[in-house]
């Protein structure tokens, strides 16, 4: 048989395909191919470049070019990636497609990786020198006064810069380069003197530098895990090795790069779905040829290329959007481990609230625990309260202690933080006089209502709904909306405080580009606020002046049906929690509830998070959860529900007999219809990884060849984190 190219292609099918080797070029493993696919052409990645073909010749078709004259794709990255694909059981060339930024999945050369850079003219130094020009245009011609800046540099102390650019560069005043050498930043500053806590944290990873093994960095919040990244990333850097640095949310990006740029001083390559493609394409090639010594970046960032790679980090570990939830189900986390075992490399999980998964890699010996109990600034520890909600009047879901404590805050020039993680005016808009709920016809489920916009929202699809003026089922004028969500809540606020500024910070109001930023900015000023905000203010965002947190609507974590509520609720109150208290003002913070008596919250209050991921790990081991069960979960979806059962009952007799395997359903899902589709779910578990993995390719091959799975969207999804 004659040697062919197999390749992968960005299609879901548990293949991958062998082509006759192009007319020109030489393809390589890892190298971009153009090839012919059905009607049309696609972009692959050689896998095998002298693979020995299943086929005869003349049935295979020939690649049409190599686009690349060396791989892209180097080998551990190949290697991770298939790997990662039989784990997560992917189809392989979606999950090699997902490693590549979305410009270099096009059949087109690489784009040079020259850095954009702006830079005063003659012309434009005497302007400046003149005062000629105002506002953002003046602004701009100050922050290029000193010498030229990279775009991405400019972006972080200007953020409205490129409009003024342009209107500077057509009057000759500023001129657009392309430098191949990184634009130094300003010089390093040096950060504060280590508490005995991190020098321990840092001296210990630092022993581990050249080999691989995993740390959790469990600190409290306040407790400065980004001091002990920022000094073993020096470590790194001082070896000429590069680190990767991966943040659960875009919002945290701008905030972490400025924080980087001034302690290392070096340039901070960022990778994130925010960016325009062709930068996000620059950026992961200057890391793949290794002049990008500090790459920051989102959950995809994890499949960027190390050449010189030195140390892996995960802030905030435990956050669930590390979790691909649609396409290719892999976690970010777990495939850094994987990344950082390849490379050889230590790896630091950072978090106050470590996932149950985590902890459980502890408790088996696998990770080494750092711990980090102090804040430092902190004058003593944030004091934390129950309100019993039962004996007390309401207003708008306030209990009067909490309005109190919220009238005592900013009485004394202070922030306080009301937490709602739920958006809007009012989770639903009911009738009176009928008992009549306004439910989104897609999904069966209340709409939200939103005053500002006049609208009805249903937060599961996006559905959007006009509000009724007048009861559909009875014709009543009275429709009244129950509950509160931030829109209401800070309504509520701004009327019972009026000389006090009241800010939300959710979805609706951080929807323009650097709102988020802006908003923070502004509530560093050491003047009194009231923050209304979901969990959007949970993670990593450092307010000085906040000093009370208020965290309304406990109840709805503590009754839930899914198996992680507790743990999530429990992240969540620690994590809003320690917004407060983290310069020398002591914090406080309220949980108003229902339920004073409830195990969980008294369990916090003795113990902190330790004490309830104790008892929470006590009860999964009990009852062979995760981490001391592994799961997968299928899912199906068709606009009619016979279609989901008939194929949910054909993928459960496909299992045959389960032997060690544990099976749930087939059952629907615990939403049954969202967006207008049916939905159901079967659950497979086991108590021995090598035994569910066993099971499931051969599983999926015969989901594959049922009848029945033509007409439905199903998937797999292996360590699943919710049930939805």
């Amino acid at each position: 048989m004659i040697p062919v190219l197999r390749v992968a292609l960005p299609v879901p099918l548990l293949t991958l395909f062998d082509y006759l080797p192009p007319e020109g070029g030489i393809a390589e493993a890892g190298s971009r191919v153009r090839v012919p696919f059905g009607k049309g052409e696609l972009v692959g990645i050689v896998i095998e470049p002298h693979a020995e073909a299943a086929v005869g010749a003349r049935r295979l078709k020939r690649a049409l070019e190599v686009l690349d004259d060396t791989p892209l794709l180097d080998a551990e990255l190949l290697a991770t990636l298939a790997w990662a694909a039989d784990y997560w059981a992917g189809a392989p060339g979606e999950a090699f497609a997902n490693a590549l930024p979305l410009a270099l999945r096009e059949p087109k050369p690489l784009p040079a990786t020259g850095r954009e850079v702006w830079r005063l003219t003659h012309h434009g130094r005497e302007s400046r020198d003149a005062g000629t020009r105002r506002g953002s245009s003046a602004a701009l011609l100050d922050a290029l006064y000193d010498g030229p800046r990279a775009a991405d540099e400019l972006g972080l102390v200007l953020p409205e810069w490129r409009t003024a650019a342009r209107r500077l560069l057509e009057a000759e005043l500023v001129e657009k380069l392309e430098w191949d050498e990184p634009v130094a930043p300003a010089t390093p500053s040096p950060g504060p003197v280590l508490s005995d806590e991190q020098a321990a944290a840092v001296a210990a990873v630092g022993e581990g530098f050249g080999h691989f093994q995993p740390y959790l960095l469990d600190g409290v919040t306040g407790s400065g895990k980004t001091e002990v990244y920022l000094a073993l990333i020096e470590r790194a850097l001082a070896q000429g090795r590069q680190t990767l640095l991966l943040v659960p949310e875009i919002g945290l990006a701008p905030q972490t790069v400025r924080r980087l740029r001034e302690r290392l001083g070096v340039t901070i390559e960022v990778l994130h779905s925010n960016l325009a493609e062709g930068e996000r394409a620059r950026a992961w090639l200057r890391a793949r040829n290794g002049t990008a010594k500090v790459v920051l970046g989102t959950r995809s960032a994890v499949f960027t290329p190390l050449p010189r790679a030195g140390l892996i980090i995960v802030d905030e570990e435990h956050d669930p959007s590390y979790k691909q939830q649609d396409g290719f189900r892999y976690h970010a986390r777990d495939l850094a481990l994987v990344r950082a075992r390849a490379h050889g490399i230590p790896v630091v999980l950072g978090s106050a609230t470590p996932s149950l998964e985590t902890l459980g890699n502890v408790e088996a010996g696998r990770y080494r625990q750092l711990l980090l109990r102090a804040r430092p600034g902190a004058t003593q520890s944030t004091q934390v309260r129950i309100v019993d909600m039962r004996a007390q009047r309401l207003d708008h879901g306030l209990s009067p202690t909490l309005l109190n404590a919220v009238s005592e805050c900013v009485g004394r020039g202070e922030q306080a933080l009301v937490f709602r993680n739920r958006r809007g005016y009012a989770p639903v808009l009911l009738c009176h006089d009928c008992g009549w709920h306004a439910d989104c016809p897609r999904c069966d489920r209340p709409m939200t209502l939103h005053a500002a916009r006049r609208r009805l929202i249903c937060h599961h699809c996006d559905n959007v709904l006009s509000i009724p003026p007048a009861c559909p089922s009875c014709g009543s004028a009275n429709l009244s909306p129950q509950g509160q969500g931030t829109e209401r809540l800070e309504e509520a606020l701004a009327e019972r405080f009026p000389g006090v500024d009241v800010v939300r910070i959710d979805r609706e109001t951080t929807r323009r580009r650097d709102a988020f930023g802006d908003i923070l900015d502004r509530l560093r000023e050491d003047k009194p606020a009231i923050l209304v905000g979901t969990q959007m203010l949970a993670k990593g965002h450092d307010l000085p002046n906040l000093t009370l947190v208020a965290i309304v609507g406990v109840d709805e974590g503590l009754h839930s049906v899914d198996f992680r509520a507790s743990e999530r609720l429990a992240q969540l109150v620690v994590q809003v929690a320690g917004r407060a208290g983290r310069a020398e003002k002591p914090g406080s913070v309220l949980l108003q509830t229902h339920h004073p008596d409830h195990p969980m919250l008294h369990a916090l209050l003795r113990g902190g998070y330790a004490a309830v991921a104790s008892g929470l790990l006590a009860e999964r081991r009990l009852l062979e959860l995760p981490p001391y069960a592994h799961q997968v979960l299928l899912r199906a979806e068709a606009h009619g529900r016979a279609e989901v059962d008939a194929f949910l009952a054909e993928a459960h007799a496909a299992i045959g007999e389960p032997g060690d395997l544990r099976v749930a359903g087939p059952m629907p899902a615990p939403m049954p219809l969202r967006a207008g589709r049916h939905r159901g779910q079967v659950l497979v578990e086991a108590n021995s990884r090598p035994v569910l993995h066993a099971f499931l390719r051969p599983w999926q091959h015969a989901l594959t060849g049922l009848p029945s799975a033509r007409k439905v969207r199903w998937s797999l999804d292996v360590d699943p984190i919710d049930l939805y």
